[in-house]
């Protein structure tokens, strides 16, 4: 009798984001990697059946939150942020402003299994890090990204 192979769910701690072309920056959590499909609902008057026909409708994303630890001279969630300030849709610059930022889960190899991809990324929020005198953890910073489409692939071996 062939023994039964035993498959664990993955681990979440092992991850890396790719923020665009050569620019990355370490994270330690992401989250909001969710989308998902609006309801149409209709009915005509004169329908016999006394309820409402559902649809698929616009797919809504989830705007994605990044965390990591804040370092002394490393402002980049701030320059990222700031290059937004001055944001005008359907300028000729807009294309500096939006990525894709790809996200990936990691196998103990550091290759990709799953890989999230966001279309036409870009912050719209930065929060530093709260302070406390009597906490005893590392300074934290936040950046929200707004996005125009999630893909996900599944990495093949």
């Amino acid at each position: 009798m062939a023994e039964k192979k035993i498959d664990y769910p993955l681990p979440k701690f092992h991850f890396k984001v790719e923020w665009g072309d050569k620019f990355r920056i370490g994270f330690t959590e992401v989250s909001g990697l969710d989308f998902e499909t609006e309801v149409i609902e209709y009915r005509e008057g004169d329908n016999v059946k006394l309820s409402t026909t559902k649809q698929p409708g616009l797919t809504k994303y989830s705007n994605v939150t990044l965390k990591r630890g804040t370092f002394q001279g490393d402002f980049d969630f701030y320059k990222e942020w700031q290059k937004t300030y001055y944001f005008q849709e359907g300028n000729s610059t807009r294309s500096k402003f939006r990525r894709a930022v790809t996200i990936s889960l990691l196998d103990e190899n550091h290759k990709a299994i799953i890989t999230w991809v966001l279309e036409n990324a870009w912050p719209s929020k930065v929060q530093s890090t709260d302070l406390k005198a009597d906490a005893n953890e590392v300074a934290i910073e936040t950046m929200e990204l707004v996005h125009e489409g999630l893909t996900i692939l599944e990495a093949k071996g």
